[in-house]
């Protein structure tokens, strides 16, 4: 719960999963919407759902990414996934918005790769026709119909997916790699937490009041006595623990402040004083204070977070100088449907068998 919480505070939880697939590489690029101000439009081509510097987005684009993606996770969670109710709306159309996002961001990294000069070279090239028409060759010709694309559609938008995928390399190219052992030094601890707050039927959390604390300190001071009588954390955890889990590895800038710094204090076997975060009142008993594996694992996470920072400044600072219009209309009357003929899952899979993804997904 814990880490959880803390790692992916940034994301609507019930959409994060779900976009995990989707956004790998463009991970924390841009916003939630359009890159840009929204500027509204009569005059549109036929099915134009938007136009980004002139340049349209239609909606059988929208389609393909929309029907692969949602029957990927309707064959794990189910159709009735897409009816569960997310702020004024369902999930389905918070997961629409994410889509339109996305894309509206992948083209803005083809407007940003022109003035970078990426281009695909001849063997690129080659690999977007070769999975366009691996891709194509799949579908069935009820969802050739339904989605409206034919082999050409397919390879545009794998073309615009490479091109956004090698801008990315190219930005990113001089990032330093090389990340110190104490850089990176992941510890693992195990933990006994007592919650300091509650949640009510709907999730949403409640903190205690001032007689609940003094009872969560007590009932802390009263573990933190039985360690020093003798009894094994490993013991005490299984019966007082609160957290959904009681071991933890990871590395510095995760955990809250406090908790971080009384375990990074900790030598091997020792067990820390009382610590208060703002999930409650923890003990932290330090299991080792390196962890070759995770440390290696970390450094390849602290190199993309700083790629990724560095490609963000730039992507940030260039989709402000940008137009963008919505068919509003249009967008509002897109809808898939899990139980037609579409049925296709494999647009993502078979773009990851001819280029290898850059991952920028942060943890």
């Amino acid at each position: 719960m814990l880490h959880h919480t803390l790692t992916y505070n940034k994301y609507r939880p019930v959409l994060y999963f779900i976009l995990l697939l989707f956004i790998a590489f463009l991970s924390g690029c841009g916003g939630d919407t359009l890159p840009t101000e929204v500027v509204l439009t009569s005059d549109f081509l036929d099915d134009e759902v938007f136009r980004l510097e002139g340049h349209p987005c239609m909606k059988n684009e929208i389609m393909v990414y929309l029907s692969n993606s949602e029957n990927q996770y309707s064959e794990v969670f189910g159709s009735r996934i897409w009816s569960v109710p997310v702020g004024d709306g369902t999930l389905e159309d918070s997961y629409k918005d994410n889509i339109l996002a996305r894309i509206a961001q992948i083209k803005t990294m083809n407007l940003l790769a022109a003035q970078y000069e990426v281009v695909l070279d001849e063997e690129e090239e080659a690999k977007v026709k070769a999975a366009a028409k691996d891709y194509y060759s799949t579908l069935s010709d009820a969802e050739r119909n339904y989605l409206d694309v034919d082999e050409e559609t397919i390879s545009k938008l794998y073309y615009e997916f490479a091109i956004a995928n090698k801008l990315y390399e190219t930005v990113t190219a001089d990032i330093n790699p090389e990340i110190s052992d104490d850089e990176a030094r992941t510890i693992t601890v195990k933990t006994i937490l007592i919650k300091t707050y509650k949640t009510d039927g709907a999730g949403n959390r409640i903190e205690y009041n001032e007689e609940e604390r003094k009872s969560a300190l007590s009932r802390i001071a009263a573990i933190r006595q039985k360690l020093d009588e003798g009894v094994a954390f490993e013991v005490l955890a299984a019966d007082y623990n609160e957290d959904t889990k009681d071991e933890y590895s990871f590395g510095r800038g995760v955990m809250p402040a406090e908790f971080e710094e009384a375990a990074f204090n900790l030598g091997a076997g020792e067990v820390s004083d009382i610590v208060e975060t703002e999930y409650g009142y923890h003990l932290i008993y330090c299991v080792t204070t390196f962890n070759p594996e995770e440390t290696d694992a970390n450094k390849e996470k602290i190199v993309e977070k700083r790629k990724q920072e560095a490609f963000n400044q730039v992507y940030d600072e260039f989709v402000r100088t940008l137009t963008s219009n919505l068919n509003k209309p249009l967008y509002d009357s897109i809808h898939y449907d899990p139980d037609g003929p579409v049925k296709t899952t494999g647009f993502f899979e078979t773009y990851d068998k001819y280029f290898t993804v850059v991952s920028t997904q942060s943890d």
